[in-house]
């Protein structure tokens, strides 16, 4: 078991025997695996993340633990790859805990696992101080971009892709159809890693009170031990744990007892009674998290996919619920089915149309169809490293007759209707085929570029000029119009209650909540709360294909990328 478990098992057994409460809190936080953050209304997710820091609670302690006065300190253990996206959300949370003069302490045993641990040391710049085990490295690397492509394999195979995009910069067609980067793949992902790496220097130099030149000098002239990372103002002080619990008890007293921050919870006050008349309001939250897809959302072997029956009843659920006064759809997805994602744009409409703020909380990605979903939004806000835009769609499909030949498989068909084999894999597209596909796609394309704009308030001009497929960070999106601000999920639910004029801590609830027993009965009709809850399975192959990235209709999916 890790040591801050077990120190945290034994404060836990401390605090059964005294009052709740009664003593001083020190929080502490194990950062060197990922918070869970398990979907609403899906108890089985919550169930296996049992034992991880939870993401919403860890954030409102960040956020609001600082002014109890009961807590009084924080100590954290970083390490490991976390997420850029995740990493500035966390940070933001220190950054608003430190603000409030209490003690911040984050300790790392290492920051050199393979050389990727640049969004942790970036995460705990954030803490007043930074500690390092003496035999540790600190590795300030850089940012890489890496991107498979997979035409090679596919030639051996025998698979012939016949896909089209729209357009030069939609990448997820270059790693079917190339064996390399091409001019306007390469100037995107040059971009990206630009803009992370920018972003990444100006938050140590500003936490470690460093030039920024001089953090640039340091990652190219990196990685250092700990003893040169003490020298270069990396870290503070060279420690163990024990070393590092010593050390902070000496600031904060012997008396506090250690709690995991995500089991912080505010002192309770006596709830106000609401006006007559008027119901006590909160934020709805809405998730799209995972591949889109049409259909229930549904968990698999491959990842999560959502779906937009699922989402369309959270949003209908909110326009039926008169205390649901503004919602938060917090979008965590790559994109998928072009259908499903206008499936849901239309219920985001609707929302907003009924009068309540919409505002969109972009998480690690949001891009392609999690654009589509989220461009009607009143105010779209998104973290600095959010991969997002991405507008651009792509489809058709793989040519699979010469692989059978090789396998000494043959076809026999049969076609009533004169492309009733359109989209079979065991023939190529005719010349009037490719030619419906291609209206198929620039219709898309068009309804896509049309939306943003209107969702943006943009000329169709100006969508086009950041469009054509193209991926940006949050941090340049709102450079060039497609975000309006920088921030998490806290930020986001901050904006929502001012817009919804509800005080700053109105509650955030689920649009929908189904108690465990009645999910085991049938829903009654349509607009039952218990239709299109999520499910388990892989479901039908549209699904799978979605969920690996591979094209199914006209899908609206951003290219994966490996981000070090």
């Amino acid at each position: 078991m890790d040591p801050l478990r077990q120190a945290q098992d034994s404060a836990t057994r401390g605090s059964r025997r005294a009052l709740p409460g009664t003593g001083p809190l020190l929080l502490e936080i194990d950062l060197t695996v990922a918070p869970a953050d398990p979907a609403p209304g899906d108890p089985l997710a919550r169930l296996s993340s049992r034992g991880r820091p939870q993401r919403g609670p860890l954030l409102r302690a960040l956020h609001e633990a600082g002014s109890d006065r009961r807590v009084v300190g924080l100590v954290a253990k970083v390490g490991g790859t976390p997420g850029w996206a995740a990493a500035q959300e966390l940070r933001e949370g220190v950054a608003a805990f430190a603000a409030t003069g209490k003690p911040t302490v984050a300790w790392a045993e290492t920051f050199s696992a393979g050389g990727g641990d640049l969004p942790a040391y970036v995460l705990a710049s954030a803490f007043d101080e930074v500690w390092l085990q003496p035999s540790g490295d600190l590795a300030l690397l850089g940012v890489a971009v890496e991107t498979t492509f997979l035409r090679g394999a596919l030639d051996k195979l025998g698979v012939e892709p016949e896909i089209e995009g729209r357009h030069e910069y939609k990448n997820a067609v270059d790693r079917i159809s190339r064996t390399g980067l091409t001019d306007a793949h390469r100037e995107s992902l040059e971009r990206l890693s630009g803009s992370l790496l920018d972003r990444a220097v100006a938050d140590v130099a500003r936490g470690r009170g460093l030039a920024v030149e001089e953090v640039r000098r340091l990652v190219d002239t990196g990685p250092r031990t700990a003893t040169e990372a003490r020298a270069a103002g990396l870290v503070d002080r060279l420690g163990y744990r024990d070393e590092v619990y010593a050390s902070v008890r000496e600031r904060v007293g012997e008396r506090a007892e250690l709690l995991f921050a995500d089991r912080w919870r505010p002192r309770r006050k006596p709830a106000l009674p609401s006006l007559p008349g008027r119901p006590r309001g909160h934020v709805a939250l809405v998730e799209v998290r995972g591949g889109i897809v049409s259909g229930a959302s549904r968990r698999g072997p491959m990842g999560p996919s959502v779906g937009s029956d699922t989402v369309s009843a959270d949003l209908r659920a909110v326009l039926d619920d008169d205390a649901a006064r503004a919602v938060v759809l917090h979008v965590d997805s790559p994109g998928g089915s072009s259908v499903a994602s206008d499936t849901i744009w239309r219920e985001v409409c609707r929302v907003r149309e009924s009068g309540r703020p919409v505002v969109v909380s972009m998480g690690s990605v949001a891009a392609s169809g999690g654009y589509y979903v989220a461009c009607p939004a009143d105010v779209v806000v998104a973290l600095p490293a959010t991969l997002t835009g991405s507008i651009g769609v792509f489809g058709g499909k793989f040519v699979v007759s010469e692989l059978l030949e090789r396998l000494g498989l043959s076809t026999g068909a049969v076609e009533q209707g004169a492309r009733a084999r359109m989209y079979s894999s065991r023939r190529p597209f005719t010349d009037e085929e490719r030619e419906r596909l291609d209206a198929s796609l620039d219709q898309v394309y068009e309804d896509f570029t049309r939306r943003v704009a209107d969702g943006r308030g943009l000329s169709r001009e100006a969508v086009e000029a950041v469009a054509r497929g193209r991926v940006w960070t949050g941090a340049d999106a709102q450079q060039v119009g497609l975000v309006d601000e920088l921030g998490g999920l806290h930020e986001a639910v901050r904006i929502a209650r001012e817009r919804a004029d509800l005080p700053v801590r109105a509650p955030v609830r689920p649009a929908r909540h189904v108690a465990p027993l009645a999910r085991l009965g049938r829903p009654r009709n349509s607009e039952d709360p218990r239709t299109a809850l999520v499910g388990t399975g892989l479901g039908d192959l549209d699904r799978l294909a979605a969920v690996l990235g591979l094209p199914t209709g006209a899908a609206l999916r951003m290219p994966s990328l490996s981000l070090g």
